[in-house]
């Protein structure tokens, strides 16, 4: 039995990120990613005009005539959500965690692949698979997604793309449109991820909080990293301790831009402290105007 105060979080997700699918991104999730593969029909007799490459080479040395192989639009889209559950992400100073801003965004993409008739599945990771749902549809399906990516306990600390994006593949046998949601503060990756993109439509959504790119002067702070347990000191009132921080997340962020770029990965960046809308907007303008 799901208790009663979790079944009004649920609903008052349900109803927030419905409303957001409805305004923002209505007709653009179609448009960017429907028709986007194409699968195989039939055969057919060969046809003049028809292209060489099409020929079914089998078929018609087992017949003795040409012909041809006929494909058709995909229509049905199978969307995996990659959600990163390791300690950092439960971590936040702008009124929300990551973990929070991440089951949201779960929610908008699940929302909106089951409004075009399109499965959705969910893969909860750390530095090991914790959870998966396959891919199913339906409102009763998604509801049990974003429930798990509310309320699901991870048992893992550290975090593991690479062991996500292997999964990712032993689990579809076809292409997927693929949300990689996660801090991405974990080793390297670039490898997996580039064979990943080969296979699916991988897109990372990397959630950042603003006291993860620069500190403020509030004295003397006690920190612990929630992954490996170390607690330190640090004293922000150090002008030059503030400037190297914000410096080497900076760079950090520049490197972590380039290795989506140069593997062929979409990303969207997302902070706890901006309306995440804004971000995804400008994701669909940009992939609508590179289909187009």
């Amino acid at each position: 039995m799901i208790p009663r105060e979790v079944l009004k979080r649920i609903r008052r997700i349900e109803i927030t990120t419905s409303r957001i699918v409805t305004d923002v991104f209505s007709g653009q999730y179609h448009s960017v990613f429907k028709g986007r593969g194409m699968e195989f029909d039939e055969v057919r007799p060969y046809e003049p005009g028809d292209e060489i490459r099409s020929i079914d080479w089998n078929v018609t040395a087992r017949t003795g005539l040409p012909y041809v192989k006929k494909f058709v639009e995909e229509r049905e889209l199978t969307v995996m959500l990659l959600l990163d559950m390791s300690a950092s992400s439960f971590f936040g100073t702008a009124g929300r965690l990551k973990s929070e801003l991440a089951a949201e965004l779960c929610a908008v993409l699940a929302f909106s692949a089951i409004r075009n008739n399109d499965k959705v599945g969910l893969i909860i990771f750390t530095d090991r698979i914790e959870k998966f749902v396959p891919p199913r549809k339906g409102l009763r399906h998604v509801l049990r997604v974003v429930r798990e990516a509310l309320y699901f306990k991870p048992q893992g600390k550290n975090t593991d793309i690479n062991a996500a994006l292997l999964y990712l593949s032993r689990v579809t046998t076809r292409r997927t449109v693929a949300f990689i949601i996660s801090d991405f503060f974990a080793p390297d990756f670039k490898k997996k991820l580039a064979v990943a993109n080969k296979r699916h439509d991988l897109i990372a959504i990397t959630i950042t909080d603003p006291a993860e790119q620069s500190l403020e002067d509030v004295g003397i702070l006690m920190l612990d990293d929630p992954e490996t347990g170390e607690s330190f000191m640090i004293d922000t009132s150090d002008k030059r301790l503030r400037e190297n921080y914000a410096e080497r997340n900076k760079k950090r962020q520049e490197e972590k831009k380039y290795l989506f770029r140069s593997s062929g990965v979409d990303l969207i960046d997302v902070r706890t402290d901006i309306p995440y809308t804004m971000s995804l907007m400008k994701f669909f303008r940009v992939r609508e105007k590179r289909r187009n």
